[in-house]
Formats: structure tokens, sequence, C-alpha cells
């Protein structure tokens, strides 16, 4: 398993080393995860009770959860700290320079054994392995990942807080049922459910995998964050990071006291709205209605172009054969795509409000009409969008041409988890309401969301698509 671990480490490696050749050639950059500029700092429990076995199990995690970033000088930089009673530094901040090196230096740490003294690792990482750092100023973020099997033996929280107060985002992964929940919380950022992750013990610690790479992808490439109900969710809010207010006029919503907006113009530099590149796994959130000429034409609802006009990404309505097509990158071909061609799409094309959602991962992309599923496919491993392009809204498929369309959402979340909580609400014929009371001549929804996200404008009034605002129920 290490060898080809490490062969795939090597075969990558290659492969950015000529992307950035060819770019520095043609002038334009590609970026993604592997790209991320972050300092990445494991801080691993060695104490009694992991033992030598699991030790060198949890060494394998770390470095299947690595090989997603390329290691250099120039973008992650990996060190690694082994705890008991008291921390060693078994790898410092930038001394290993590539991924195959690294491998073997994370291969050959010998297990310490000892207690658990998990808030004196901490502050070490805090006071001396980050601060250590030979280019502070140019790390765009700073990630700890705390992976321990049970309670310390010694206050977290003060570490912890020190930790954030100086710009250091802290996961905490527990293992086994000797773990304390509580104080995984209180090492970790919030939210929990987003910086906390449980393993059931460290032979089924690869499980959650995925979950970590995905996270530490977001934290590297999602650096904004969308208003949601009562919490924050990561990702891009797109007609707010692309100056809605100057390229489009406000016209009434799809629910009253709703508000969207009229599409005249709208395309945007990518570095500008997607500066580190798409994390791995997505979710595309359009609310749109499609009346007159535009449900009949065929255009880029969303595209990401290269300085070539080469698409990076894009979703394709075509009004004439009633499809939606989603197209992305490859490593083999110069683009792939998926046609999503049902009953359900016919219907996005009838002149009213409807929300589409794609929710993109690294093998599979899947098309949703309103909530309901219209079909799942398989995609081949993508490349790393180039970002030295334009991002566009709205335009004909292979020009420049703005097709006029209504809009009131338009967002992609790097959380795919998140696909599963965006439940088309806004869309008049989806809410079908459990339990409604009715209280000064509103309907008030209590078992299932029946509100509209609708932007706050200057005195009371609302305001452009996108902006934070507040809920409003529904009149009668």
């Amino acid at each position: 398993a290490l060898c080809i671990t490490m062969f795939i480490w090597s075969v990558w490696s290659v492969v950015l080393l000529l992307t950035s050749l060819v770019a520095a050639k043609d002038g334009d950059v590609r970026a993604g995860c592997s790209t991320a500029v972050n300092d990445l700092v494991y801080i691993v429990d060695g104490s009694w009770s992991v033992g030598v076995v699991d030790f060198d199990k949890t060494k394998q995690w770390l470095i299947n959860i690595t090989s997603q970033f390329d290691i250099s000088s120039h973008y992650t930089q990996v060190a690694v700290i082994q705890y008991s009673d008291t921390p060693r530094l078994e790898i410092p901040l930038g001394k290993h320079q590539g991924g195959t090196e690294l491998i073997r230096a994370i291969q050959s740490i010998a297990y310490l054994g000892g207690n658990t003294q998990t808030g004196r690792a901490i502050r070490f990482a805090v006071n001396h392995v980050f601060y250590s750092s030979q280019r502070a100023s140019q790390v765009k973020n700073r990630l700890a990942v705390v992976v321990t099997d049970g309670k310390s033996q010694d206050d977290v929280e003060d570490a912890c807080m020190e930790a954030r107060a100086q710009g250091i985002t802290i996961f905490a992964v527990g293992v086994g049922n000797e773990i304390t929940t509580s104080e995984l919380i209180s090492i970790a950022n919030k939210p929990s459910f987003t910086y906390v992750l449980y393993a059931e013990d460290y032979t089924t610690i690869d499980r959650i995998r995925d979950s970590m790479e995905q996270r530490l992808c977001e934290e590297s490439v999602c650096p904004t964050r969308i208003l949601v109900a009562s919490r924050d969710e990561k990702g891009f809010e797109l007609l707010v990071g692309m100056n809605i207010q100057t390229k489009a006029k406000s016209i009434p919503g799809s629910l009253i006291k709703c508000c969207s907006c009229f599409v005249i113009l709208l395309n945007f530099f990518t570095r500008e709205i997607f500066p580190e590149g798409l994390p791995p796994s997505y979710v595309f959130v359009a609310t749109l209605r499609l009346k007159g000429s535009s449900s009949k034409l065929t255009f880029d609802l969303w595209r990401v172009l290269s300085k070539d006009k080469e698409i990076q990404a894009a979703v394709t309505l075509r009004g004439k054969d009633k499809t939606v097509t989603f197209t992305t990158t490859s490593i083999t071909e110069k683009e792939q795509r998926v046609i999503f061609k049902t009953a359900k799409p016919a219907t996005l094309y009838d002149g009213k409000w409807h929300q589409l959602k794609l929710l993109v991962r690294p093998h599979q992309v899947a098309s949703f009409l309103d909530d309901q599923l219209i079909h799942a496919a398989t995609l081949e491993p993508v490349e790393l969008i180039y970002i030295n392009g334009e991002t566009q809204v709205a335009k004909m498929t292979g020009t420049d041409i703005t097709v006029p369309i209504d809009i009131q959402k338009l967002r992609l979340y790097c959380d795919p988890h998140q696909s599963e909580r965006e439940t088309a609400c806004e869309i008049y014929s989806v809410v079908r309401p459990i339990h409604c009371n009715i209280h000064n001549s509103h309907i008030l929804c209590i078992a299932a969301s029946y509100y509209c996200f609708c932007p706050q404008g200057k005195n009371g009034k609302p305001g452009p698509p996108g902006l934070p605002g507040k809920k409003v129920s529904l009149p009668l």
C-alpha cells in the first residue's frame, strides 16, 4: 500500500509540475485544493492507550489525507507532532518539499507511549511550530488536525483559544469510545459538525478519510461564508460576489416579499470569484424563472472559462430539447459532459419559478429540480480549473451575448451535505407544510420550512438578492 501511495503521489507531483510549466508559458494558472497555500500541522496522540499497531494505522491515515495536497514551499507544508506526557516535533514545517519524501518521514516516526497531555501539545504547536513558519506572511490557511483516543489529562480550552486568536483553524478527530465529546468540541473550531470527526476505532479510521479530505479542502479553497438560516455555510454567494447590485434590476421573487433580479450583464474575473479554484465536492443551486425567448434558447446559466475560452465548469440549459448539461474538466480529455434528460427538466422551461440543484462529487454528479432527483451519473477524474479567465452567468453558449433571465438565488456550497438541507422551500409548489398555525393573518409553519430568505435593504425595504436578510412568513 505504501509503494502504491508513493507512486501515485509521485505521478501527481509530475502532473502539477507540468501544469505549472504550461501555465507559466501561456499565462493561465490552475488552482484547487492541491495548490492551496497551507501550513498544516498534525497533532497526534501517542499515549499508551493507542499502542504500536494502531499508531501505525494513524500514520497511514495521515499519509492518505495529505496526498490531496501538493507538498512544496509554494503550496502546502506539513508538520507532525506526536504527544503523550510531552510533545515531540517529528516533522518540522517545510522540512520536506515533496510528497515521497514526506511519506518516508511519516512512516519512520517511532511510537512514543505515555500519558495524554493534549493541551500541552496544542500550545506547543501554536508557540513553536506555526510560529516557526518561514513564510508566515504568504500562508493563507493555518490548519491543525488533533487526533486523540482519550480524555486529556490537562486543560485544552486555553490552548485552543490561543490558537484561534492567532488565526489557526483546529479540527478534532476522536477515535474509539473513550473520547469525551465535550472536550473535542472545546478543541475544535465551530460549528462542531464541521470541525469534529469521529472514528469507531483505528481499524475503521480510514472510513472518515473522505470527510477529512473534503473539510480540509473546504477550509483551503472556500474562505467565504453564506448566511443560511441561523448558521453560516462555506461557499460562494455568486450574486453578491459578482456585484449584482450594479448589473441587474430588482423584480418580485418566487414568493410574496421575496426578492429577485432580472439579469442584464453578469461576468467577472474567476480569480476574484474562485481565487483558490473549486473544491472536489460542491452543490450548485439556482432559483430561476425562464420566460419568453429564454425558455427556448441554449445558454450557459453559469460557466467558468479559461483565458482561451475553454470551459472549466458550466451548467447549460437547452430550451429546445428541454435538457440540462453539466460540463467539467477531465484529466484525459479536453472536457467531459453529462446531459440530464428526463420528464422533469421539461418543467424547468414552463415560465414558472424553479430551483435547479447539482450535487457534484469527485466521481459523480446528480441533478435535482425543485428538490426532486432527476438523475445521477458517473464522472471521470477531473483536472484543476484555470482561474485566469472569466466566470459568467446567463451567456449564450459559445458567445458573450447575455440571455435575459429572472434569477433569485445563485450559490455554490462547498459542503456536499448542504444538498440535503437545501429543500427548495422558496418554490411555492414545493412547499407542503406538515403543521401550520394561523397567527396575525400569517401562516407560521412549525414542521416544515415555509419561508423566503429576503435580503434587507435600507429603511426596512427589500435589498438586492443574495445579501444577508431575514425570514418572512407568507400572508394568507
